[in-house]
């Protein structure tokens, strides 16, 4: 054993426990350096071996390369507006990439996991666990909302008139709002067609064929499991064509901010600059305050997980789309010791039910809009609407443009603010999305380790090994 650490040369119990940890990491395949393996050990005994390897050059690492990107998209924007505006089909052949694979992945994910866990009640108590919380949380980021947007009063002196606004941009919106009803909603989450949902990508419809698959196939016994280990080692290739994609990240990030400068320039900021900081200061004090919070209550460091996820935070600011980061957040969190049934349940779940930041934005921006106008609303109509966002906010992520989808159906319920007041959004709402969709992403993280940590689905040795480490743990040698 002459490539292991010289502490593990002991006999009786350690011996053993050395030797039996050397016959299964094969020690013909791997190298060792007493000086550079650490073992950490869970509470049931398993061993995972953490090496610190040297430090690779700043330049190899993913998020530094998109923080470059990012630079380059905003000062080519600036500089040269027009070339810019041609570099939009790099941000969107990304996203598409990354789309391309998130059905297939929220598929195998919720499949395995629900199939492995096989107690049907287990995963209805997780169901209604991330619901719960969901909902209290989402209901907190809107009334956050509401409070900042009345003491910062940022479309106070606006002064817009609604018959001088141009809303031939927003016609798409207000059209689709007309079938943004409670009904269609739920109607929407049930596929016209299985093959369909695939191909369009749509989460909350394939989310809810993959857990009825995932029971069915739990209840089908023995005769399943072949599909299950078949579809697990499909779920692996899956995520491996991922990390092929995220390759050209840097690139999808660069097109997608120089497009955006080119496009809207710096003076559309200024223009509406008191909004957007409202936005971006909430969406910051609700992630470090509240979800901090959550986090503290939960046993662990919301610093450290957003340290873990800081790769997926960069992308999201890059593409504005948290969607991008969604493959790479299920593979983080199970990682972090989140249990695979719980990670495939919440995190596509939490992309219709539990946005926080598109939250956050639609309190301030229809009060934004009743301010702009010349408007006054009352507090109890301002309750009114807080009260049809809690049902509106959840089809968001439904529809293509859901967030502007979901404004122009929330003002049109409410009755008292113009709906042509949406006009005024239009130039800067590319500009905040930014903050919605990472606060979306951050949300959605927190939310899956606070619902595994309540169900009893969370390793926590295991959490704390890899929010300590530099580097992350080999996965456990055991499916969870």
């Amino acid at each position: 054993m002459a490539g292991l650490p010289n502490t593990l040369h002991q006999r009786g119990r350690g011996a053993s426990l050395a030797e039996g940890f050397y016959r299964r990491v094969k020690p013909p395949r791997l190298r060792y350096n007493a000086a550079r393996v650490s073992l950490k050990l869970r509470r049931s005994g398993t061993i995972f071996l953490q090496t610190d390897s040297s430090p690779k050059p700043l330049y190899t690492h993913l998020y530094f390369q998109v923080i470059v990107a990012i630079a380059l998209g905003v000062i080519f924007g600036v500089f040269y507006p027009a070339q810019a505006t041609a570099m939009k089909p790099l941000g969107d052949a990304f996203i598409k990439l990354i789309k391309m694979a998130i059905a297939p992945i929220i598929f195998t994910t919720v499949v395995v996991g629900i199939a492995k866990v096989g107690d049907m009640k287990k995963v209805g108590r997780v169901g209604l666990k991330a619901l719960v919380y969901f909902e209290v949380v989402s209901t907190i980021a809107l009334a956050i909302g509401l409070i900042v947007v009345n003491v910062a009063k940022p479309g106070a002196g606006v002064n817009a008139d609604v018959s001088t606004l141009d809303t031939s941009g927003i016609a798409t919106y207000t059209e689709g709002a007309k079938s943004l009803t409670p009904v269609e909603l739920l109607l929407h989450t049930i596929p016209d067609s299985v093959v369909g949902a695939f191909a369009a990508g749509e989460i909350l419809p394939v989310l809810f064929f993959s857990v009825l698959f995932g029971l069915a196939l739990a209840l089908y016994g023995e005769k399943g499991k072949p599909l299950v280990e078949s579809l697990d080692h499909l779920s692996h290739v899956f995520f491996t064509l991922i990390g092929l994609i995220m390759r050209v990240a840097p690139l999808g990030a660069f097109g997608a901010m120089a497009f955006t400068i080119g496009k809207y320039g710096i003076v559309t900021l200024l223009s509406l600059g008191k909004l957007m900081a409202c936005v971006y200061l909430t969406c910051f004090l609700f992630v470090v305050i509240v979800l901090g919070l959550i986090a503290r209550l939960a046993g662990f460091s919301l610093w450290r997980f957003l340290g873990y996820i800081k790769e997926e935070i960069l992308i999201v600011l890059g593409t504005s789309s948290s969607e991008t980061a969604l493959p790479r957040m299920i593979t983080k969190l199970e990682n972090l010791g989140c249990a695979k049934p719980v990670v495939g349940l919440v995190i596509p779940a939490g992309y219709s039910f539990n946005l926080d930041g598109t939250s956050i934005y639609l309190t301030m921006a229809v009060v934004f809009i009743a301010q702009a106008t010349n408007v006054p609303l009352s507090l109890s109509q301002q309750m009114g609407i807080l009260g049809v966002l809690l049902l509106t906010s959840k089809g968001a992520a439904a529809v293509t443009g859901g967030g502007f989808i979901t404004l122009a159906a929330t003002l049109s319920t409410v009755g008292t603010v113009p709906v042509a007041g949406l006009a005024l959004l239009l130039g800067i709402d590319r500009f905040m999305s930014e903050a919605r969709a990472i606060t979306n992403l951050i949300g959605n993280g927190v939310a899956t380790v606070v619902v595994a940590k309540w169900d009893g689905a969370l390793d926590v040795a295991r959490m704390n090994a890899v929010l300590d480490s530099d580097s992350s743990l080999t996965p456990p040698a055991h499916p969870r």
